[in-house]
């Protein structure tokens, strides 16, 4: 069986991708296919409900756990099953009752915990974002995008679009900001009273070539 701790962070890792798989399909749905721009406050409330539903699986397996622990008890005769415990089983299904009980605990702290929640939010948009990315890659290679041989292109150009506003364009503004030196951007007349010129939460003078 291992050591309970040990258990217990596999078993909140285990429900934590979970959520994660469940917020990033959210994501998906939300901000591509319904063309909605992506705010993580939205998704704090379904990151709470999503951890809580897991925690309390975790405790419904713990109340199964004790109910075959309490049946077991007392019994020496050969099981007619994998379920059909004995008393010797009594120990292993004691540590399993408090290893259920140990990671829906931490489940629930984590519920409550709006800094993990927003981690886990991030996280999945990172995994969205991944997964359109990896998608926008296979056309391009299938098809080189040429919307006359693309059937989904009008579907999917809100969603190119997302990804070069959310991902490429702060990846870019970022490099940028990370290779220009400070007397380059003197001698462009950058100053720190000039107004920045934004869009979609990107300050376009950086992106000035």
């Amino acid at each position: 069986m291992g050591r309970t701790s040990d258990a217990i962070a596999e078993g909140v890792s285990i429900a934590s991708a979970a959520a994660r798989l469940t917020l990033r399909n959210q994501i998906l749905v939300e901000v591509i296919a319904h063309d909605a721009p992506f705010d993580a406050d939205t998704f704090v409330g379904l990151a709470h409900q999503t951890i809580v539903a897991l925690a309390d699986e975790q405790d419904a397996a713990a109340e199964m756990v004790g109910k075959q622990r309490r049946r077991a008890w007392g019994k020496f005769s050969d099981p007619d099953g994998t379920h059909d415990y004995r008393d010797r089983d009594t120990r292993n299904l004691r540590r399993r009752q408090r290893q259920y009980r140990g990671v829906a605990r931490e489940l629930r702290r984590l519920a409550d915990d709006l800094e993990a929640l927003r981690v886990l939010i991030e996280q999945a948009r990172e995994s969205a974002w991944g997964d359109v990315e990896a998608n926008l890659q296979r056309r391009l290679k299938v098809e080189a995008m040429r919307p006359d041989l693309d059937p989904d292109y009008e579907r999917m150009r809100s969603a190119r679009m997302q990804s070069l506003r959310l991902v490429d364009l702060p990846k870019l503004a970022a490099h940028k900001r990370q290779t220009q030196s400070p007397a380059r951007a003197a001698r462009a007349g950058v100053t720190d009273a000039a107004p920045a010129r934004r869009a979609g939460g990107i300050d376009l003078s950086e992106l000035d070539s």
